[in-house]
This record gives structure tokens, C-alpha cells and sequence, in this order.
């Protein structure tokens, strides 16, 4: 799953993929903006973690959670 953090002050976004579920994300998000001077942590698909305090988000936007088709098939 695709998922797009805003930093402030920052021009451009942080997209990491991920392998948690919206849901997951969703959790991880609220309980890192429960605690005081809190940090987001994000682990992507290949074991790299990042790490924004939730001071500095501006957004998180998280991708859609279905699989999408490969290749040129299609139905007939």
C-alpha cells in the first residue's frame, strides 16, 4: 500500500510502500498523535523505517488497499 506524508515546511512528500493495512496505518497514525511530542514511525516494504515527529506532519494519505491486475488480459 502507497502511502504519501506531507512534511512541513518541506516541498516535496515522503511516499512509502508498505505492507500494512489501511486500518494498520490508520492505528499506528492515531496513536503516535495521542502522545505528547510523539513520533510517526513507518516501516516500507523493504525494512526501511521512517521516522516524523507528529509536530512537524502536515498530512498522511493512505492508497487504496485493493490489488491491482498485471498484464494485458483481460475479460472476455
Amino acid at each position: 500500500m502507497e502511502v504519501k506524508i506531507g512534511v512541513r515546511s518541506v516541498h516535496r512528500e515522503l511516499v512509502v510502500e508498505t505492507d500494512l493495512s489501511a486500518e494498520e496505518l490508520e492505528e499506528e497514525l492515531r496513536k503516535a498523535l495521542a502522545v505528547d511530542k510523539g513520533v510517526f514511525s513507518l516501516t516500507d516494504a523493504k525494512g526501511r523505517r521512517v521516522i516524523v515527529p507528529v509536530a512537524s506532519l502536515g498530512f498522511v494519505e493512505i492508497g487504496e488497499d485493493e490489488t491491482r491486475p498485471v498484464g494485458f488480459g483481460g475479460t472476455l
